[in-house]
Formats: C-alpha cells, sequence, structure tokens
C-alpha cells in the first residue's frame, strides 16, 4: 500500500469540532461506562483510523470528496442570546454537517461504505489493529466500529477489566436474547421503565401490564381507551443491556431493604445529600474546630443559601443554621464578590484555620500532625433533600446523625461476607504523584470512606456477588452470568466513585462532585455523602442506567465485529504477531498516575468479581496493580519519582528507556508496511523531543503530525499542568533497514523544500496557532527520521539530535507564520533580520492579541524563538503571569470556595502580552555596552513613550540615533502594530501617528502592507 491518507491530509478542523463537542456527551458515550483518565475522543480515534487504514486516493478530486464523506462541511452558526440587561448578542460557533465524526453519525449508511472499503484495501480481509496502552479503551472501541481485528493491550487490571465491558461482552452477547427474569416481570416499576423504552404509552401501555397481569397498578389516563384499537403485546425476551438492568433492580431491592433503618426519610422529602466538615480540636481552648472552607450551600443568582455557625454556650463545639434567601450585596461587581466572601467565609484560609470560639489560628502543619495522629473528628452540617420545588436545606435531626454513627457497629459483619475483607490495602505515600490525603493519616483506603459509605458500598458488593448463583439458579449460562456480573462491578465502582469522604457539594450547581472530578486524590475537608439507594445523581440506580446506555449502544453494532483479543500486559512485553496499524495513546511523563489512582476501584472490583472466572481471579490475584517491577525492569510507565527513593533523575530515565522499549516491541509486531500513530499531549516540547527522538531510535520514520483540538477549555488540568487542549497524533512507518546516515547540511535541504509546499497548504487548510507548528513538524522530521543518524558535516564525530533539527524546523515554521503577519506572501525574506523577542511578539499578538492565553503553546513559541517563557517574564518583561493555577497546598485549604473565581496572581498557567505602557524599565529600548541590540519592539514601545511625554524632539533623537527611518523591519513592523491594534484605541491612533510623523520627516514612507490574505 502506497501513501495513506493520514500522510497527506486529514479532516483538521471537522475533528476538533466533532471531539470538543463529545465532551458533552453522556447518552450511550464510553465515558459513561467507567471512568478512565484521559480517554480519547471517539471522533478523533475513529478519524485517525480510517485516514491511517486507507490509501491516499493520489488525486486531489477524490482527496477531497473523501475527507468531507469522513469529516462533514463546516457551517457557521449564528445564535442570539439575551442578556441580563436585555442586550440581544450574537454567538458564532462552528458545527459540522455531514460526515461520521459527530456524536450520533457513527450508524449512518457512510459508515457501512468506509468499512468495505478498509477490507477493499486489505485484499477483502478484516486489518489487524493493536493498541499496547488501551487504557479506557477509545481506540480500541472505534477499530472494532470499523469492522477490524482489534487486540487491546494494558498492564493496569482495571484498564483490562473495562475493556472486556467495553469489547468483549457486547461482541459475544450480541443477537442474544432470554426472557427477563421472573421477579423483573413482575415488577410494575421496572416493566414500566421496559415499556416506555420500547416506546408504549397511555392505552399501548396498560395492554402490556395487562399481558403480564400487572392491573393494580394503573394510572389514570387523560385519554380514553379504545377497545377498538387492536396492540401488539411486546416480548418480554430482552437483551444484555435489559438484563443488566433487570439485575441490577436486583441487587438495589436487596440493599434497600438492609440499608433503610440508616437513611432516614424526613417530612417525606427523599434525601439528596448530608453534607459533613472534617474537625480539629483548637490546640488553645479545645473546642472542636470545622474544617470548613466556605459556608455557602447555595450560591446562584436566585437562590442564596449559608451555612450558619456560632460557638455554643460553655464554646467547645458549634452550633449551626441554614439561612436562607440571603440578600445579595450592592455595589460593583468586586464589592459585591467581596461581600458574599465575607458572608460566607468559612474557618480555613491561607493564613490558617481559625478557631470561631478564641481566635487561635492553628496552621496546615498542626492539621497534618493531628491527622496522623487519628485526631481528626467529622461532624454533620447539613441535609440536602428533594422539596417541592427544587432542592432544601435543613439541619441534620438526631436520628441521622445517631444512624451515621451507628453504621460503624455493622462493618465487621458487612465485610466477614466478603473477599479479603475490609479494604485495607496501603495507600501510595505521600510523596506519590497527585496524593495529599497521606499527609492527613488517610494511610489505607477504607480510610477514604465513612463507616456508613462501607457499610452501603460492603452491602451493594454482597448482592452483587449473589447475583450469580441466582442467575445459574434461573437457568443462564455461564457466559450470560459472566457479562451481567461484569456489569454490576463495575456499577458497584460507579457508586464508590460517588460515595467516598472525598466527594465535595458543588454550591453554585447544587449537585455532588465526585471523587474523580480531577484525577488526583486531594483532601477534602467539608465532603459530600450520596443517599445510594435514592435516584438522585450518584446513587445506584443512575451508575446502572448508564452503564446500560452504553451497552445499549455498543450492542448497535457489535453484531458486525470481529472477537476482539484483551490481554493484561506491559507495553514493552508485546508480541502477539504482526498488526497492519498500532494506534496507541501512551502515559505522559508525570501527567497521571494511573494504577495509583485506579487502585481506588481496584480494591473494590477485587472484592466484586472474586471467583467469577479463573482469568478474572488471576489478572487480580494481588492486593493491588501492578506498578514498577525493578527486579525484572518493567511495568507500569510513569516519572515518579517516589517509586525510585526521590531520584528524579533515574524516574525520568527508566520513563524514557521504558517508552523506547515499548515502541521497540511496536516496530517488532508491525508489518513491514504498516504503520505506528502515537497521540501526545504534553506541553513542554523537550519531552516531546525525547520520545520523537525514541520513536526514531526503534527504528521509525516520522512523517505526519496532526494537532487535533481534544479538550475543552475549562478543565482542570489545562489550566494547571503539562497537559495540551490539542493532542499531537504523530505518524510513523518503518525505516528500510538499508537506510544509510545522512549530513546535517543535505537534510535540512530537504526539510526546507518539502516543508514549503506543506505550509502554504496547511495555511490555506486555516490551520493557525501552535497547530500551524504541529501540524508542520511531522512532515518535517521525514527528511530527519529516515535516516539512522544525521552526521554534522562541519562537525566530525557529532551528530545532529533532534532538538537541534527542530530548532531549525520551528523557526522556519514562525518565520513562515511572521511573514504572513509583515506581507502577503509569508516567505522568510520579510522577517530577514528580525530579532527573537520581537517575532514571538507577533507571534502571540497575532494568535492571543492581549488577552490571557495558555502557557503550553506560549513555551512552544518561545522554543521556537530561541527563548524562554522565563525570560519573557522575567528578562524582557514582555509577558505577565495571570494565573490558574493553584498549588495542592492552597487547594487543600481553599479548593473551590468560590466557583469559577480566578486569582490575579498566578503561578503562570496563563499569560499575557503586557501593554506598551506597563513595560516601564527605563533601560527598555537602549543596548548596554556589551549586550545585543534592543529588541525592534522594545524600541516602537520606547517611542511611545516618548510621544506620550509630548517631547517631539526625543522623539527625532531617538529615531536618529536608532536609524528607524531607514529600517525597512521597523516600517513593517509598526504597520502590523497598527493593524494588530483595535480600531479607535489609545494605541492604534498612537502608532498611527507615529507613523505619520516618520513618513513626514521623509525618511521613509509606511507602505501599508496586508497583514494576512
Amino acid at each position: 500500500m502506497d501513501e495513506r491518507l493520514i500522510e497527506v491530509a486529514f479532516p483538521l478542523k471537522q475533528t476538533s469540532l466533532d471531539s470538543v463537542h463529545e465532551k458533552n456527551v453522556r447518552h450511550g458515550h464510553i465515558s459513561t461506562l467507567h471512568i478512565w483518565p484521559a480517554r480519547r475522543p471517539l471522533a478523533a480515534c475513529r478519524a485517525a483510523l480510517i485516514a491511517t487504514l486507507l490509501p491516499d486516493p493520489g488525486n486531489t478530486e477524490e482527496r477531497k470528496e473523501l475527507l468531507e464523506r469522513l469529516g462533514g462541511r463546516v457551517k457557521t452558526i449564528v445564535r442570539k442570546k439575551r442578556l441580563p440587561g436585555g442586550r440581544i448578542e450574537e454567538q458564532v460557533t462552528e458545527e459540522t454537517e455531514g460526515g461520521i465524526l459527530h456524536w450520533g453519525r457513527e450508524s449512518s449508511e457512510d459508515l457501512n461504505w468506509f468499512r468495505e472499503k478498509i477490507r477493499a484495501a486489505y485484499g477483502g480481509r478484516a486489518p489487524k489493529v493493536l493498541d499496547p496502552f488501551a487504557g479506557g479503551g477509545a481506540i480500541p472501541l472505534e477499530a472494532m466500529r470499523l469492522g477490524c481485528e482489534v487486540t487491546a493491550v494494558d498492564i493496569n487490571p482495571v484498564a483490562w477489566f473495562i475493556l472486556k465491558c467495553t469489547l468483549e461482552y457486547p461482541q459475544r452477547l450480541a443477537n442474544q436474547h432470554r426472557p427477563l427474569p421472573a421477579f423483573a416481570c413482575e415488577s410494575y416499576e421496572f416493566m414500566e421503565s421496559y415499556f416506555k423504552a420500547k416506546g408504549f404509552k397511555d392505552a399501548a401501555l396498560r395492554v402490556q401490564f395487562e399481558s403480564l397481569g400487572l392491573n393494580g397498578h394503573q394510572q389514570s389516563s387523560s385519554q380514553p381507551q379504545l377497545p377498538a384499537i387492536q396492540t401488539h403485546v411486546a416480548s418480554v425476551e430482552a437483551d444484555l443491556a435489559w438484563h443488566v438492568r433487570a439485575w441490577g433492580w436486583w441487587v438495589l431491592q436487596k440493599a434497600k431493604a438492609d440499608l433503610a433503618r440508616f437513611y432516614p426519610t424526613v417530612d417525606g422529602k427523599p434525601t439528596v445529600a448530608y453534607l459533613w466538615a472534617r474537625t480539629v480540636t483548637c490546640k488553645n481552648c479545645r473546642a472542636t474546630v470545622p474544617l470548613l472552607k466556605t459556608r455557602w450551600l447555595c450560591k446562584k443568582e436566585n437562590k442564596r443559601v449559608v451555612l450558619n455557625m456560632k460557638p455554643n454556650a460553655d464554646k467547645t463545639s458549634m452550633i449551626f443554621g441554614v439561612q436562607v434567601n440571603v440578600p445579595p450585596g450592592k455595589g460593583s461587581a468586586a464589592v459585591r464578590r467581596e461581600y458574599d466572601k465575607q458572608i460566607g467565609s468559612g474557618t480555613m484560609s491561607r493564613s490558617g484555620i481559625t478557631c470561631p470560639s478564641c481566635g487561635t489560628i492553628m496552621m496546615m502543619e498542626d492539621i497534618r500532625l493531628e491527622g496522623q495522629a487519628g485526631r481528626l473528628g467529622t461532624v454533620m452540617t447539613a441535609v440536602v433533600v428533594d422539596g417541592e420545588h427544587g432542592k432544601e436545606y435543613r439541619l441534620p435531626i438526631a436520628d441521622e446523625i445517631l444512624m451515621a454513627t451507628e453504621a460503624e457497629n455493622e462493618l465487621s459483619k458487612v465485610f466477614t461476607e466478603i473477599p479479603f475483607g475490609l479494604p485495607e490495602e496501603p495507600l501510595p505515600s505521600k510523596e506519590a504523584l497527585g496524593f495529599r490525603v497521606p499527609l492527613y493519616g488517610f494511610d489505607r483506603w477504607y480510610k477514604l470512606f465513612t463507616p456508613r459509605q462501607l457499610v452501603a458500598l460492603g452491602t451493594f458488593v454482597k448482592y452483587t456477588r449473589a447475583v450469580r448463583e441466582v442467575m445459574q439458579k434461573e437457568g443462564y449460562s455461564q457466559e450470560w452470568v459472566e457479562g451481567v456480573s461484569a456489569y454490576l462491578g463495575l456499577a458497584a465502582d460507579r457508586l464508590a466513585d460517588y460515595s467516598s469522604a472525598v466527594c465535595s457539594w458543588h454550591n453554585s450547581g447544587e449537585k455532588l462532585r465526585n471523587t474523580f472530578g480531577r484525577f488526583a486524590l486531594p483532601i477534602v475537608w467539608d465532603f459530600t455523602e450520596v443517599e445510594p439507594c435514592s435516584e438522585t445523581s450518584g446513587g445506584y440506580l443512575g451508575a446502572i442506567e448508564w452503564i446500560g446506555r452504553y451497552i445499549n449502544h455498543a450492542l448497535s453494532f457489535a453484531q458486525k465485529t470481529c472477537e476482539p483479543h484483551m490481554v493484561q500486559n506491559s507495553a514493552i512485553q508485546v508480541s502477539l504477531g504482526f498488526f497492519d496499524v498500532i494506534l496507541t495513546d501512551p502515559p505522559y511523563y508525570d501527567a497521571i498516575p494511573y494504577s495509583d489512582l485506579m487502585d481506588f476501584f481496584y480494591v473494590w472490583l477485587r472484592r466484586s468479581l472474586f471467583g467469577l472466572s479463573s482469568t478474572i481471579d488471576d489478572v487480580f490475584r494481588e492486593p493491588l496493580s501492578p506498578k514498577w517491577d525493578k527486579e525484572h525492569s518493567d511495568g507500569e510507565l510513569i516519572d515518579d519519582s517516589s517509586r525510585f527513593d526521590g531520584d528524579k533523575v533515574k524516574s525520568k530515565a527508566v520513563y524514557e528507556d521504558g517508552m523506547f522499549r515499548a515502541f521497540q516491541a511496536c516496530h517488532k509486531s508491525l508489518t513491514s508496511d504498516g504503520r505506528l500513530v502515537i497521540v501526545f499531549a504534553h506541553k513542554h516540547p523537550d519531552a516531546w523531543e525525547t520520545l520523537v527522538s525514541a520513536i526514531i531510535r526503534a527504528g521509525f520514520v516520522v512523517d505526519g503530525s496532526w494537532p487535533i483540538q481534544t479538550e475543552m477549555g475549562n478543565r482542570t488540568r489545562a489550566l494547571s499542568s503539562a497537559a495540551l487542549s490539542s493532542s499531537v497524533w504523530l505518524v510513523c512507518k518503518k525505516r528500510p533497514a538499508t537506510a544509510r546516515p545522512g549530513w546535517d547540511n543535505q537534510v535540512l535541504l530537504e526539510m526546507q523544500s518539502k516543508i514549503t509546499q506543506r505550509l502554504h497548504d496547511f495555511w490555506d487548510a486555516g490551520i493557525r496557532g501552535p497547530d500551524f507548528v504541529w501540524a508542520a513538524t511531522g512532515p518535517a522530521l521525514e527528511a530527519y527520521s529516515e535516516h539512522p543518524v544525521v552526521k554534522k558535516s562541519n562537525e566530525p564525530g557529532k551528530v545532529l539530535s533532534v532538538s537541534e533539527f527542530l530548532r531549525h524546523v520551528r523557526r522556519m515554521v514562525v518565520d513562515f507564520v511572521v511573514g504572513r503577519v509583515l506581507s502577503h506572501n509569508g516567505g522568510t525574506d520579510a522577517v530577514s533580520g528580525l530579532d527573537d523577542v520581537t517575532t514571538y511578539y507577533l507571534l502571540h499578538r497575532y494568535d492571543f492579541g492581549m488577552e490571557s492565553a495558555p502557557i503550553g503553546p506560549c513555551i512552544l513559541y518561545a522554543v521556537s524563538c530561541n527563548l524562554s517563557d522565563a525570560a519573557l517574564i522575567s528578562r524582557f518583561d514582555l509577558l505577565a503571569r495571570t494565573g490558574g493555577q493553584i498549588t495542592m497546598e492552597e487547594e487543600a485549604v481553599e479548593g473551590n470556595a468560590e466557583e469559577g473565581e480566578l486569582e490575579e496572581e498566578g503561578t503562570s498557567s496563563t499569560v499575557k502580552l503586557k501593554q506598551w505602557y506597563q513595560r516601564k524599565n527605563p533601560s527598555m529600548g537602549y543596548e548596554t555596552l556589551v549586550g545585543p541590540p534592543a529588541p525592534l519592539i522594545d524600541q516602537v514601545h520606547r517611542l511611545m513613550h516618548l510621544w506620550k511625554a509630548g517631547d517631539v524632539t526625543k522623539v527625532d533623537d531617538y529615531l536618529y540615533t536608532k536609524g528607524l527611518g531607514h529600517n525597512a523591519l521597523f516600517h513593517q513592523l509598526l504597520q502590523a502594530l497598527i493593524e494588530l491594534a483595535p480600531a479607535g484605541s489609545e494605541e492604534r491612533a498612537m502608532l498611527e501617528s507615529i507613523s505619520n510623523h516618520v513618513a513626514a520627516r521623509g525618511v521613509m514612507p509606511a507602505y501599508r502592507l496586508g497583514l494576512m490574505e
């Protein structure tokens, strides 16, 4: 097979739009089956697989038609939105039309067409696809949907089990139906949901109930029964999804009976959640101090509820109250925010924990010591219930507090019946990535739950295990027993995610925030406990329904697929035959501590599943999931120095060597004309370069890279980590064994000739910003990576590294972009001689204006200009930090106390350009005796300061001294800045005045050049 479509073209914008849209999708989506960190969007996986599996048509017309059939067309949507003041605002968005990437279009006839095209490309057989870091299963799922023979490998047992539930059970039990169990058919409540899902209502629905003898629960209907209408009786032969719902319902009824007394209902209003605070004893007055970040229970524009608090008579503890209809503050937005902060302030702040009884301030170190000594307590502060007009807040009654305490007496009884007993397995150390709970004494997994939560989870695990015996008595085959029990195990996991003492209350959304709102385990001081048997968010019933919806989706195409293969093994050890395509999303350095986090679920799955099958028992044989095995130099690949006694250098080296060995294993497993596609989403170019170097050393040629927008901008990690909102999909092929070493001068010339036209193509395709740099990187790397090594022609014995080569590439790319800013053609002649700082300024200003920008793209631009973000902030005074990142220690104190607010000073997870008038360094625009010439942008900003001061003589002196009147780049820069400045702004007016002044002096006219085509 010749060039693949992905090596020539890709529906980048459509894939990005549909990938970001997919983050809002829930109904039937893989993300609702079970949590797994950093799953890639299905749209991106589907597009990448199809474009990799299919050959490029070889001509523009057919290629365009193929891309449109895959991604559809982009259309602009203008929606009008009425603002609070009555003003109408137009909101412009882009959406896709047609194609098979948007959620809901994956079942169209076009997908069948692609399936046939893919088979035809491989001589009528199903191509073999491998994912050695399969994780949550997005890539294997899409490969299976496309009719490929899929092998999914992951070292983590939780991932392996999710893969079985994602791929294996739907495929194995597709097209199989059997009668619903008798208890389901006898339940009016359950059968009502079943018949309504089949589309029955009113009179037709009553016919179905009558067919089952369920006449006693008939509900009145506004429509009279029409005896002349004949309604067929629906079959109770149901698929896998409905049997999972039925047995989930059985588990729920059993658990309800056991747990009802622990969750009393007050005044007939169903409990939504119990709100708790951890407590500490004041080191001065010995009063019990509740640890509260905020006292706001609900903070909406039209609903404001706050928890009141005052010391009791002897000042030993707090008396709580609930205040509804809290009046809003008056004045400016800043004044109102400060008012709300005062009204709802808790006991915790950055200065420490203040005792409400005596005013003593305790430090976080005091709290840590108390926690490690086991002296942190808890107090129930409020209860959230479902009222007639929405959620209501009240104080807990004595019985509710008593039953929460009484649950501790049931622990031994419940867990005696469960294999391995109470989850006493150890948590990772406090040095582990993302873990802060061990700092406060939470060193065993069971300590992350209240006694009542443990009783509830133990009860659900007990009945999940009991299902298999009852199913066997009902005549189910072992295949069905295993499949249904597996999904019930996932439901227990989902319940655990919403039933830990790390869950919190979202006071602006009035909803529960689950344990893994982000992929870390920070301490949560004021936590939330859900009622697990309720029908509200976070309950068991909801978990079963979400899982059932995914199974429905998977069954809709599973019958057309090949049998998938799941392997629990290290990616380093992959040796499973030869594959046509290997597409994978490997772990990125220290981004996510997968196994440490997923042990939260491992300990529960191990208890739920034990004895279900010998294979499952073998995979879950150890108390915790595999980490790094030093003896065999194999295991989970992440950069976590806590696994190497704090040695960061050793940890990084082991990770990088492990990734190299994994890429070597991929090389051995790939057919001679196969393709390897690797997803990478790390913002630091040096990390990216290290992995690219490993890919090349493993024997691959990199010949494509596509930056797909896969993340919503408001996700937590995008603000505070090394994650990129665009994930870069690298395309690689095997390097011929006969490839010879190259020479740097020839390789660089070849790169320039190859990439020049591609840059124009990418620009014309609408690719902009950092994505433009990433898109150009892959094609440029082909010239370098087609050689096993590239030698330096003028330095015998030395080689051109990937980093050095990419510096040339990036500079060429950014010069092209800046050339577009300064002139029409985008040639590098326009920027010949332009200094690095000014080049960076134009790149940043063109992409982000004067607004805050995420640090990732800024680092990429800085590196491309031979600079660093730190130098641009401090040395050059060009960038200002604008916040967004918060340290783990600060989060432990403040968390999300005030939803949506950002700090004024951050740790540079977002930055923005300083305005010219904010750059007040007296030396700006002047050379030092030994330093380089002042950046041209500094000279322009110095001119603006002089112009603002009103001394034309000093302006002319500066122009003359710097020779700016005869500097063509100065005039081009001046004109570009005029066009970049907002119309009507003071900046634009001043720049135009300076330009006119220079032109009037007759030294050199300012040519008006277009900003872009």
